[in-house]
């Protein structure tokens, strides 16, 4: 069973995808007019635990993320530096997948990009627009009207009291706490990209590009939308109430949020110039794999303060993780034990499991790997199975040829293991059932001369 907190009840819940057993997840991704800086970074390497705890509970994971090409900020570097906005667009998108790349995040099913997506933003908005919850200005500019929808606020809980009727924020940068009717469209502008719309040349306003493509390609209610905690207001509020609005659905079941990543205390931004990037970390001769195991120290939902000293402690002690795996593997190969999966490696991957699959706590689960790894309860082979384990949802680059136990879902390993026991008995008629249980639910038990491992079918 697994608990995420849920930024719209504000506590943690059992998590169930709706329907059958594939988790319908949303990410908000990257506005490519630059680097993505390593508190970006952060946020993918959450959502990438979470992808993968996700599916180490045995289910699947359809995931879609959008790249932002067209937004205010890509057209200000486009019009500042003679360029198109493809121009600026593309070599940054293209940076980004090779950040995501080197930090083992993996992609997601879909990456769309808003460019490729304006006629079916333009159909979404003349739903709202039919429904009463848009309107059109004078100049082709098309507004959602935040007073029409009653439920506005529910996730970010803004003062309403104090929001003007008839305000309006054109621009994609808000103010803190500015409740005013947002842009849906924008007329065209000199030297701006425009598309021909109902209401005359314009482009996309922000929010309705990620309302547009996650219902385009996961329906019109989500099981996880996930994003730093910047996009809860005002990105993440408008989506519900756009997308709400349309469908008369739940947007999403579950939001999910990570915290700022700091610099000497003051939060990482672009804009305040106190940034850095991946780039910065690999000159700097650090493997880009010693940040995401920098990430994982602390939990996602708590600030992380990033210094230089800090990383040069997370690259030691992954470089110590790594020859652990090393000597177990050593040993391993040496016939030390018959039986990798009973014992104190079944205990440490329980606790590891359960620290997970509470709502990621990721430092507990590295601190119980370590304790497991320092003490001399495990045998060699036993630790080696740990940190395969871990491996598959951590990704920390441990030697190549180390996922030699799958993540199975911890049902099937006690079904496994219940198996074992009744086969050590003579219950052999017992011991089959359970093997034909386990083989109804897609995986199979295979015996050799270490003992069994459980695979999925193919």
């Amino acid at each position: 069973m697994i608990r995420l907190h849920n930024s719209l009840t504000g506590r943690k819940e059992v998590f169930r995808p709706a329907e059958k057993n594939t988790v319908k997840m949303y990410t908000c991704g990257p506005t490519v007019y630059n680097f993505a800086h390593i508190g970006n970074l952060r946020t993918y390497i959450f959502e990438d635990i979470l992808r993968r705890t996700l599916k180490s509970n045995g289910h699947k994971v359809n995931q879609v993320m959008n790249i932002t090409d067209i937004d205010d900020k890509i057209i200000k570097e486009a019009v500042s530096s003679g360029k198109t906005t493809d121009e600026i667009a593309r070599p940054f998108e293209k940076h980004f997948f090779d950040d995501i790349k080197k930090l083992n995040i993996e992609t997601p099913e879909k990456t769309p990009r808003a460019t490729d997506h304006v006629e079916s933003m333009i159909s979404l908005i003349e739903t709202l627009i039919d429904k009463g919850f848009a309107y059109k200005e004078a100049d082709g500019s098309v507004y959602f009207s935040i007073k029409k929808f009653k439920d506005y606020g529910k996730l970010s809980h803004p003062d309403l009291e104090n929001a003007k009727d008839g305000a309006r924020v054109a621009s994609d940068e808000y103010e803190k706490n500015e409740v005013k009717d947002f842009a849906l469209w924008k007329a065209a502008k000199p030297q701006e990209p425009s598309w021909e719309s109902p209401w005359g040349p314009g482009r996309p306003g922000w929010h309705i590009e990620c309302s547009t493509m996650s219902m385009q390609y996961l329906g019109e209610t989500l099981d996880i939308h996930t994003g730093a905690v910047d996009n809860i207001f005002p990105h993440h509020e408008n989506e519900i109430a756009q997308s709400e609005a349309a469908t008369g659905k739940t947007f999403s079941r579950f939001f999910m949020h990570s915290e700022h990543l700091l610099v000497g205390g003051t939060k990482m931004a672009k804009s305040a110039g106190n940034f850095y990037t991946l780039k910065d970390i690999e000159e700097k001769n650090f493997d880009p794999l010693s940040f995401r195991y920098l990430c994982l120290q602390t939990h996602y939902r708590s600030k992380m303060n990033f210094t230089w000293e800090a990383l040069g402690g997370a690259a030691s002690a992954l470089d110590n993780l790594r020859k652990h795996y090393s000597l177990a593997k050593d040993a391993y190969d040496e016939g030390n034990t018959k039986k990798r999966l009973f014992g104190g490696s079944r205990r440490v991957i329980r606790e590891i499991s359960e620290a997970l699959n509470d709502d990621l706590n990721t430092p507990k689960a590295m601190a119980t790997l370590w304790t497991s790894l320092k003490g001399s309860d495990l045998l060699p082979a036993e630790k080696l199975t740990v940190m395969e384990y871990i491996e598959n949802i951590f990704r920390l680059g441990l030697p190549e040829g180390a996922l030699i136990m799958e993540v199975i879902p911890e049902r099937m390993s006690d079904m496994a293991e219940e198996r074992e026991r009744l086969r050590e008995m003579g219950k052999f008629s017992e011991a089959d059932k359970i093997r034909e249980m386990v083989e109804n639910e897609g995986y199979e038990i295979r015996d050799d001369e270490k003992g069994f491992k459980i695979v999925k079918k193919k």
